[in-house]
């Protein structure tokens, strides 16, 4: 448990991602796992909020950045920081550069960094329930009060599981997705696993409600492809990503490939997102 303050001025923070000033910024290096988390001189670092996957505002491929379809994509940004306690955001594009109030009270609860440096975190807000810098057991009900559980809530982002997160949490997110689906936020308009038709990089970037993951390797792929659209080599793209997941129920242990089935020019994930597992790079 750590407990401080969100600062989003000068930051771009999206449906999953939002920078954290701890009160004590050493509490930063109890954070355990194989990867440190990354802060800046003030002491903020930057959360990957665990468990969910929100649709891209901009992402980097070969050529320029890329996004999916801003209106859902700006919807769970604009969730996660009303539900922190911003009240107003003035932005330059995707930068924002005012926020009403200046910083907002809130507290996380993590185990470990990503390779990037940033800290995967259930995110809270308001006072920490238990002292900072301390252990805390995270069950359902507090789970429930986390950024992650509302956003998932809301239908507003994908559930994008990994291994450390431990089963009966996950099957508390996977009621929450269950809540929303097939009603509210991505899910009317999901195409994940009916596929989506590619016919330019344009067009992918307007249709494209799916895993986020998935149109992460889509795009990074046709940025690839000096102007081709055709997606016969996908899936050996994919086969050299080295994406591995476990498949629920019953755990089977395969690579991402095996679950995305290209026909023609139509990709589909043959999996439900909530039934993957992914492997931590």
């Amino acid at each position: 448990m750590i407990a401080g303050e969100y600062r989003v001025v000068g930051a771009q923070p999206d449906g999953d991602s939002i920078r954290f000033y701890p009160d004590d910024p050493s509490q930063w290096d109890d954070v355990g796992g194989s990867y440190a988390v990354q802060r800046n001189a003030s002491g903020g670092a930057q959360l990957r909020l665990d468990a969910i996957d929100a649709l891209e505002t901009h992402f980097a491929i070969q050529g320029g950045m890329v996004s999916q379809p801003l209106g859902l994509a700006h919807s769970a940004r604009d969730e996660l920081l009303r539900w922190v306690g911003f009240t107003g955001i003035t932005r330059s594009d995707e930068t924002v550069t005012a926020s009403v109030p200046t910083t907002v009270r809130g507290y996380v609860l993590t185990r470990s960094a990503d390779k990037y440096g940033r800290c995967i975190a259930f995110a809270g807000r308001g006072d920490s329930p238990a002292p900072s810098g301390g252990q805390a057991y995270v069950d359902a009900k507090l789970l429930r009060q986390s950024a992650n559980y509302r956003l998932l809530q809301r239908g507003l982002v994908y559930p994008t599981y990994y291994r450390k997160l431990f089963p009966d949490l996950r099957a508390v997110f996977t009621t929450a997705v269950n809540q929303a689906r097939p009603t509210r936020g991505i899910w009317p308009g999901d195409l994940t696993q009916l596929g989506l038709t590619v016919s330019s990089l344009d067009q992918v970037q307007q249709d494209a409600i799916i895993l986020p993951k998935l149109f992460r390797r889509l795009t990074t792929y046709l940025g690839l492809s000096d102007g081709s659209t055709s997606l016969a080599g996908f899936p050996a793209y994919l086969d050299q990503q080295a994406d591995y997941v476990y498949v629920m129920p019953d755990l089977h242990y395969t690579g991402l490939s095996t679950l995305i089935e290209v026909s023609d020019q139509t990709v589909r994930l043959t999996t439900a997102p909530e039934l993957l597992i992914f492997e931590e790079k």
